[in-house]
């Protein structure tokens, strides 16, 4: 099992990627450390095509977040609100926290 520098709720930038998509910010919905991907708020867009499973439920062409691999993101540090490196910071106590390699802040 692989561990990310994302966690759910972060919000990250898209590194790479065609022109309309790179650059843009959105909150992370889902992490999957097995296979090292996110789901992104409104990156990442596929067309699926549902059937409906039971009445009241929507049919035909729905658009659906896709996974991204988690290297190709980055946080955005909510103090200083530039992309950043995750680093931590040990307390003396011995806790961890998350922190912003720009500004130094943590989060």
């Amino acid at each position: 099992m692989n561990k990310l520098h994302i966690k759910t709720g972060d919000t990250v930038i898209l590194l790479t990627g065609d022109a309309k998509d790179r650059g843009k910010t959105g909150k992370v919905l889902q992490v999957s450390p097995e296979e090292g991907k996110v789901i992104v708020e409104g990156l990442n867009k596929v067309k699926k095509h549902v059937k409906p499973r039971k009445a009241g439920d929507p049919s035909g062409i729905i658009e659906t977040e896709s996974a991204i691999y988690a290297c190709k993101v980055q946080v955005v540090c909510p103090k200083c609100n530039k992309p950043t490196r995750v680093g931590t910071k040990v307390y003396e106590d011995g806790k961890k926290d998350r922190m912003c390699k720009k500004c130094g802040e943590t989060f």
